[in-house]
């Protein structure tokens, strides 16, 4: 050991890490030029002996693990694992001893003295127990100390270039990256983001896991309560869910959760090491799924997964529900939702594409085959109109049509595939979701000369999320706020040529919390059109009630739920997502289907029992 009474003489030499007494505030560090290290000088006291008692505490970084590396030198012959009786300044002798906190290894009492790190005083703990390597900062000092960076941005197609191309717009993170943003993570005892996720990923785990550079690792765990997460990373709203509750959000920008979880699916993907994890036994239970959607598909992995056979059923010629035909390639690239779909392919879940329930079966019939279960999830396709005069003019069309045809039946690959598009140089939007932002961003790219989203309310009410809002901005689409439309006026042909509108003030909120448009009296003023776009809402299709008498629906037509968990009217009939809530995201749409698996699973493991 080196000498005590060298180290006593040594100066403090080339340090950030100062250490002082709480008390008298006189330094504790010690410098060892041969070694070149920093020790803090306690004196220790153990039955009824005193000495001197050196620290060394510091952090290694191996293989890019922290690793905690703690020397202790004494002039005491103290065994190991011995707790000594007190610690003391060298300086006032006053005991350094924390009587309400204890060590968070071995529980033993520690010694409170403060530190500087970074131009900044914070407490730091020691353990009295020899041998134990546990040193510490409090989660809201270690707040305090942790370098500022910022949020990292995600590179982007420039927004130019990008108006004349269907390829995604966000090029996601890289590496370096995503290990710097997931380093952001305050990794908090009780994380509010975790509550904020429909489907409970553990947001925490996964962001540590990248932040350590395990990134496979990251996606599987992910996996474990969402099976689509490279969908979820690209459109899920988590500025309004996981990131808006974030704690960084509170005094800085929250944690890029959605890039991350996106970085992650992609690099599990791109790395061929997508594997499928263990199923349960079977259980020799048959399930039935209407619809291929985001609800469908992730009961459909719950399901298989606790040893279920499962077969989804879809009404067109490819599986995805909304992600194939309502959100656009440069949003979301179909390639990706593929990708997702033979995942659970994979699993075991079997699709049958072309399958109209309510058409071909009813769904007293997929009882009457073997089904032990059904889950509805076919979402609200039905197009909605605002049924005002003129609306039936040409190139009066709705989100849902446009969409389509531009999405899953590819018109914008003209003439690799034929299908016709509806096309104007002077085209409004109606309405202010992501739909609306979708529909304009998508008639930019297939040739309009303006595009104008008309909005009743302002731009803080619309629902969108901010990034599509912004990139609809910067890709030069216009908006007109505070404007409703009264009427559409055609040419001699019954084509629409101007759209006559109203000024709207706001009022007072009304049944969705938002503030009522309010029509200003003598403000109406026309606006040249040649094609609408109508994007403020859809409804649910009646085919499938056709085939199911007995399903009770609510006043606007949607199945009535009976439970959290989506049970129906009809015993062992299940629904969940937008047939149930009505138009809403991704993620709550999963988050349902969760609920409704989980139900399912101990319904049916149980034999029954009371149904509603």
């Amino acid at each position: 050991m080196t000498d005590a009474k060298t180290l006593l003489a040594s100066s403090l030499e080339g340090t950030e890490l100062s250490s002082f007494c709480p008390h008298c505030h006189e330094a504790l560090n010690l410098y060892d030029p041969k070694t070149r290290k920093v020790w803090m000088r306690l004196h220790a006291r153990a039955a009824e002996r005193n000495g001197e008692l050196l620290l060394a505490p510091g952090y290694d970084v191996v293989d890019r693990h922290v690793a905690v590396r703690f020397e202790r030198q004494s002039n005491l012959e103290l065994a190991d694992e011995q707790v000594v009786d007190d610690l003391l300044c060298p300086h006032c002798g006053v005991s350094l001893i924390d009587r309400e906190a204890h060590c968070e290894e071995c529980a033993s009492p520690v010694g409170r003295i403060v530190v500087s790190v970074q131009s900044k005083l914070v407490d730091f703990s020691v353990c009295s127990k020899m041998g134990c390597r546990w040193l510490g900062i409090s989660q809201a000092d270690e707040a305090k100390i942790k370098p500022k960076v910022k949020r990292q941005q995600k590179p982007e197609q420039d927004a130019l270039l990008r108006t004349r191309n269907f390829q995604e717009v966000s090029y996601g993170f890289v590496r370096e990256l995503a290990v710097k943003e997931a380093g952001r993570c305050l990794d908090c005892k009780k994380p509010a983001c975790v509550d904020g996720c429909p489907v409970g990923v553990d947001i925490p785990g996964f962001v540590r896991l990248i932040k350590d550079g395990q990134f496979v690792e990251a996606a599987r765990l992910i996996k474990q309560k969402n099976a689509l997460p490279a969908i979820c990373g690209r459109v899920c709203p988590q500025d309004d869910q996981c990131e808006r509750v974030c704690i960084l959000a509170k005094k800085d920008q929250a944690v890029a959760i959605g890039n991350l979880e996106r970085f992650a699916a992609d690099f599990e993907r791109e790395t061929d090491a997508v594997t499928i994890p263990r199923k349960a036994p079977s259980t020799g239970k048959l399930i039935g799924i209407v619809g291929s959607g985001p609800a469908g598909l992730t009961l459909a992995a719950d399901m298989v997964a606790k040893g279920h056979s499962v077969t989804v059923f879809e009404s067109l010629h490819e599986a995805g529900g909304v992600l194939v035909y309502g959100i656009p390639e440069f949003r979301l690239p179909k390639a990706i939702v593929r990708a997702e779909i033979d995942y659970l392919r994979r699993l075991g879940v079997k699709i049958e594409v072309n399958s109209i329930v309510g058409r071909l079966y009813s769904i007293e019939e997929l009882f009457e085959t073997g089904y032990d279960a059904v889950f509805i999830g076919t979402g609200a396709g039905l197009p909605v109109f605002m049924r005002l005069p003129g609306e039936n003019l040409c190139n009066i069309l709705s989100a849902n049509e446009y969409l389509t045809r531009v999405n899953l039946m590819k018109a914008y690959l003209f003439p690799e595939y034929d299908t016709p598009a509806p096309k104007g140089r002077q085209v409004a939007v109606l309405g202010g979701g992501n739909v609306a932002m979708d529909c304009a961003r998508t008639a930019i790219r297939m040739g309009a000369r303006e595009v104008t989203i008309v909005y009743r309310r302002t731009r803080d009410e619309m629902p969108a999320r901010t990034e599509e809002i912004e990139h609809a901005e910067q890709e030069g689409v216009r908006f007109r706020y505070l404007t409703g439309p009264i009427r559409f006026i055609g040419d001699d042909q019954h084509w629409v040529r101007q759209m006559e509108c109203v000024q709207m003030q706001l009022g007072e909120p009304d049944e969705s919390g938002r503030r009522a448009p309010i029509p200003k009296a003598r403000s109406n003023f026309l606006m040249d059109v040649d094609m609408v776009i109508v994007a403020v809402g859809a409804g649910p299709n009646p085919v499938l009630f056709s085939g199911a008498p007995d399903l009770k629906r609510t006043k606007r037509g949607y199945i009535e739920s009976y439970s959290e968990s989506g049970r129906t009217s009809m015993k062992n009939v299940w629904a969940g997502g937008d047939i149930v809530t009505g138009s809403a995201t991704v993620i709550l749409a999963m988050g349902a289907a969760r609920k409704a698996a989980d139900d399912m699973h101990e319904y049916l493991m149980n034999g029954g029992g009371p149904w509603v």
